[in-house]
């Protein structure tokens, strides 16, 4: 399915019948990452878009920067699913953080999954170096990414060159990578932290035990600026708790949605 939002198509697709739920995924991927878990949720309607630049989505005028990014999250709510609940991961979570903060009439819940408000310079370096990849050495960001890959999976390392090969396809041309990771950079200096406060919503922040580069601790930090947070945690599974324990991830996600949904 495809929706034109302001200056972008955006490609999508929906599944089940029931309460809205709108899916936002990471950098790096698109929406088939949320196959598994739009399977585990029959008795939801959700919607799983690709993010501007990212699968069937164009990259229309893009700007790098999360305000961009919420907004077309918000578009997504006004015109296709209507309000919903809107679980994020990883990039994705701090774009529904966003969207929650700036346009709570719309986001009704928020889920995210390996998610943190705040960028360490380390990371801010890491982002800008696979942006120069990107845009001057192709064949050096594919192994990069390969790298990346397998160091977010922990019990299914085996399935880095397969998970590669399909993070690779969502990429394309690069242009929403940059995008997004311009985004993510400027949370060295502009940190979402502030933005918390506002999020009134119920939380449920999802993290992998072993997740290097969402550590425990990024959690921490996080739901200690939300004003109504749960947590919960994927044992054994790394940044990429989706390919690590698909069965656990989907089951927590399903779980959040259900208490949410009951209270």
């Amino acid at each position: 399915m495809k929706a034109v939002l302001g200056d972008i198509e955006v490609g999508y697709t929906a599944a089940g019948e029931g309460p809205a739920v709108v899916l936002v995924h990471g950098l790096a991927e698109d929406r088939t990452s949320w196959r598994e878990v739009q399977a585990a949720l029959p008795d939801y309607r959700s919607y799983a878009y690709d993010l501007r630049g990212h699968g069937k989505t164009t990259l229309g005028r893009a700007d790098g920067t999360l305000a961009q990014l919420g907004g077309d999250l918000a578009g997504f709510l006004e015109q296709v699913s209507g309000p919903a609940a809107c679980v994020g991961y990883s990039l994705g979570g701090t774009i529904v953080l966003w969207a929650a903060a700036n346009r709570p009439e719309l986001v009704r819940h928020v889920v995210v999954a390996g998610t943190s408000s705040v960028v360490g310079r380390r990371a801010g370096d890491f982002f800008e170096q696979r942006i120069d990849s990107l845009e001057h050495d192709p064949e050096s960001f594919a192994a990069e990414l390969r790298s990346d890959t397998a160091a977010q999976l922990v019990t299914a390392a085996d399935q880095a060159d397969a998970v590669t090969a399909r993070r690779l396809a969502a990429v394309g041309t690069g242009g929403g990578y940059i995008n997004a990771a311009r985004a993510m950079r400027r949370l060295v200096d502009e940190p979402l932290t502030p933005l918390l406060a506002h999020v009134t919503q119920q939380v449920d922040v999802i993290g992998g035990e072993r997740d290097q580069f969402c550590p425990p601790k990024a959690a921490t930090l996080l739901m200690s600026g939300l004003p109504q947070a749960r947590y919960h945690e994927i044992a054994g599974a790394g940044h990429l708790m989706s390919i690590d324990d698909p069965a656990a991830y989907a089951a927590a996600i399903k779980q959040s949605l259900d208490r949410s949904s009951t209270t």
